[in-house]
This record gives structure tokens, sequence and C-alpha cells, in this order.
């Protein structure tokens, strides 16, 4: 059964996936998940989960420190991935600016929030599940390297207040799951300020470059936010799933959250007064049933350090940078991210002497076609040349271009994802595989690029970043 079941999964510990915003874990994290199934307990109340109640409040308020969130009483939750944290941090908001819908619903509020255009799509599916409906989330426009644009976001606020909705919340980004983009989060908190709105940062991605001195500086502003999302299993290497919701006052967590159940929650106060701590920290979540994630991160932030998590994201943006430039300077590729890029990943198209297959002058012309056949074109040549990796030893993903109309043409490009654990070798080796692959799909389904120039198939050079380790399997999927 064991054999089967790994031979149709994918091996994330292969140096060749490079496919999500996740790979391969580490020993204290499979440590951390032997002794959370061994415990089998849940953290909902501190009675029965003493020790594990205590390393989540100690852990989540290193990390809530570490953002600049210092107050006495700032701290965080663990919850069930980014997405439940964003939910949550969007009932904790309307909770808090508006405490009457806690108990009497909406009343006459029509509530809007805003995400930028690159934003997760969990926003929109959190505004399905609290009853505002998802055309409650407002996209708002960015700039060319992905980041929210701070005027557009204005703009859009005092549009919703001019035709009576409720803006209440905006969410801006830190290392979109794109284009790894980092929105402008100084002149968002002076926005927010201003028209008195929650202002959340979805870090899900690009919050762990806090443990970086190199990196940081793209966070400047988060600890002007109320809350923060960060997903310690996504950069950081610690097994699926651990997340966690940050917020500078956990007293609002708990007013937002907190209800009478006197058969758990054995305490004396009510909901109207003030807690210096709360132990049962299923008070302070959506949640009753809570598994002990942050013991993952616990372990493993002991056992590396905030230095060793830090030499880990320093080499990664070293390989996705090294990546960008010998994409750049290919004439196979087109660059999409910038260089060096913004986070981890790297997006781009195989485009031989540096020219889409299916190029704008096709959209004009006796044959033209439209923009959007164009699109599904170019974005074929992508799709087969990513499938016909996997066999090779690479898993990577693609993605359509957003917020530039000119782009659409030009279709789905590479989104290639570095880890912690990424050898530049690997993406060297990513790249002659591409090519080669390229050389062969381009003919197929347009056989006069040939005559264009685009290289002859160059054998199998990227066998050799395999031979460093006999022991792994032969690709990412186990044959």
């Amino acid at each position: 059964m064991l054999d089967k079941i790994l031979n149709y999964s994918v091996n994330t510990w292969h140096q060749g996936f490079l496919d999500k915003l996740y790979a391969s874990t580490n020993a204290p994290g499979v440590a951390a998940e032997l002794i959370l199934a061994t415990l089998n307990t849940n953290l909902h109340v501190y009675q029965v989960s003493p020790a594990l109640t205590v390393i989540e409040k100690e852990t989540a308020k290193a990390l809530a420190s570490l953002f600049g969130f210092d107050g006495p009483h700032a701290g965080g939750i663990s919850v069930q991935g980014g997405s439940a944290s964003n939910t949550t941090s969007i009932v904790i908001a309307r909770n808090t600016l508006y405490p009457e819908t806690k108990t009497g619903g909406y009343g006459q509020h029509k509530f809007v929030l805003f995400t930028s255009a690159h934003g997760h799509y969990s926003i929109e599916k959190a505004a399905q599940m609290c009853g505002f409906g998802s055309k409650a989330a407002w996209g708002v426009p960015i700039d060319k390297a992905g980041r929210m644009i701070p005027e557009e976001l204005e703009k859009l606020v005092r549009k919703a207040k001019d035709e009576g909705y409720t803006p209440f919340y905006v969410n801006a980004t830190a290392g979109t799951t794109v284009m790894g983009s980092f929105d402008p989060f100084e002149e968002i908190a002076v926005i927010c300020k201003k028209y008195n709105l929650w202002m959340h940062v979805d870090g899900s991605w690009g919050g762990s470059f806090v443990f970086s001195e190199k990196q940081k500086h793209k966070l400047a502003g988060v600890e002007k936010a109320n809350s923060i999302t960060i997903n310690p299993h996504k950069m950081l290497g610690v097994p699926v799933t651990c997340s966690f919701l940050l917020g500078a006052d956990l007293r609002q967590f708990h007013q937002a959250n907190t209800l009478p159940a006197g058969y758990l929650f054995h305490n004396d106060s009510s909901e109207e007064e003030e807690t210096p701590e709360i132990w049962d920290l299923a008070d302070l979540t959506l949640q009753c049933g809570r598994r002990g994630d942050s013991l993952k991160l616990f372990l493993s932030w002991t056992y590396y350090g905030t230095l060793g998590y830090a030499q880990k994201i320093d080499h990664a943006y070293e390989v996705a940078t090294h990546l960008a430039t010998l994409v750049d300077k290919s004439s196979d590729f087109i660059l999409v991210s910038e260089n060096p890029p913004p986070c981890l990943q790297v997006c781009f198209y195989y485009a031989p002497l540096k020219e889409m297959v299916w190029p704008i002058e096709e959209e004009s012309g006796p044959n033209a076609i439209t923009r959007e056949e164009r699109g599904k074109k170019n974005s074929k040549i992508t799709e087969t040349i990513t499938k016909a990796l996997v066999p090779l030893g690479f898993m990577l993903d693609f993605a359509p271009p957003s917020g530039n109309e000119d782009a659409v043409g030009n279709g789905k490009f590479f989104r290639c994802v570095i880890n912690i654990g990424t050898e530049k070798s690997t993406v060297e080796a990513l790249v002659r595989a591409i090519q080669d692959v390229g050389a062969n799909v381009v003919p197929e389904q347009r056989p006069e690029r040939r005559l264009h120039g685009a290289p002859e198939p160059k054998g199998a050079p990227h066998e050799s970043v395999f031979k460093k380790n006999p022991f792994i399997p032969r690709g990412p999927v186990r044959k």
C-alpha cells in the first residue's frame, strides 16, 4: 500500500520540484508531526494542551515582534492556512470596527473591502463566506511591477463612500502569488488611517522575508498594519500546514470571536471585561478544533535560529536572481519578472530570438487572428513544454498575464518557484531542459519558426543535476 501511495504522489523533496509556494520539509518538521500525532490533542483550551498552548503563544509573540508588533497585547494565533488566516482577519476587522454586527448582523451596512488586482483569491472567497458576496471585494489597479497603486485605492474608497457603501478593510500583499510583488505598505497605511480602515497584510509567502536583514526592507510599513498573515509552511520549509494570524492587539481578536460556552471555556470573565492573557486559544479564533501546528515552527526555529533562516532565504534569493539573469541573457526567453525579482519566483516565456512564437504582428494583416486567439496559441506552447518537463525531472507552473492588456496575447508564462533548498545547478539545468524541449515543441506547432533560428535539440545536459544524488527518484513524480 505504501508503495502505491508513493508511486502516485509527487516527490516535493526533489530538486526539480519548482511548482508551488512550498517544497520539502526538514527533520525538525517531521519530528514535530510525529509528536503531534502521538499527543493527539486539541488546542481549544489550556486544560487539555498546556505545553502546546504555551508554545503557540510564545512562538506567535516572537513572530509578531519580528514584524514590529511589540506592544503589551501583541501576539498571534495559529490557523489552518493562509486563506483561513485572511478570513479570520476580516471577521475581526468587521466586529472591531462595527461591533454591533457581531450579534445584530449587517443592518444597513453594505460592506466592501479592497485588495490588489494580484491579491490572493481567498479575499473574494472570504467575502462570500462572510455574506458580503464576492463582488464586495474590490480589486485595486496595480503598476507594472504588480504593486497596488495607493492613489487608485483612495479613489475606490471615496467612490465606495459616495455610493453608500461601507468600506472597512484593505488587504495589502507581501509577495503576490504570481509575480511576488510587495505592495507599498507605508502609503497604504496612511490611507487606512485617514478613512478608519482595517489594514491587513497577507504575508503568506513574502512575509518570511522578515527573517532576512537583506530582504526585510521590502516589508517596511507592515508594523502599521492591524493584522498580518504568515505561512511558515511556505518559504521556511515547515510541514504543511503552519500558518499564523498576527495582531498588534489580541484583545481585538478576543472581543471579535469570543462567545459564551460554559461547557468548554471555564472562566469568570464576561465578554466586555478586558483580559490581559487568554489561555483558551479557541476563544480567539473561528475554530474549536485546533491542531498544534505552531510546534512545527517552534522546533524548526529553535534548530536553525533566526540567522540560519536568514542564510537559507538569502541563498534562495541568490538562486532566483541567478535564474532571472540566465533567462534575461538568453536569446531563447523573454523575462516577465524584474531582475532581480521581488521575491523567490521567476516568470518568463520561451521565445526563440526573444520573440513570441505567435507575435503581436499576427493580430494584423490578411490572416489576422484576435489577441485572445494569439494568447491561446502562445499558452499552448507554455503548457506543452511544462508537461514535457516532468519526465525530465522538473515540475513548474504557469500563469496568465493580468493587469496589462497588451500582454494578453502573449498568453500564459512559466512561473518557477525557488525554495530554500534549490541549488544554482538545478535552475541551470532547468533552462537547458526548456531549451531542449522548446526546440522540439515549437516546430510541431509552428514549423516555420525553425527557420527563424530556433535551436536544434542539444541532447540532455540537464541530466547532470541528478547525478549528484542517485538516491532521489528520477523526477518529481515517482515512476
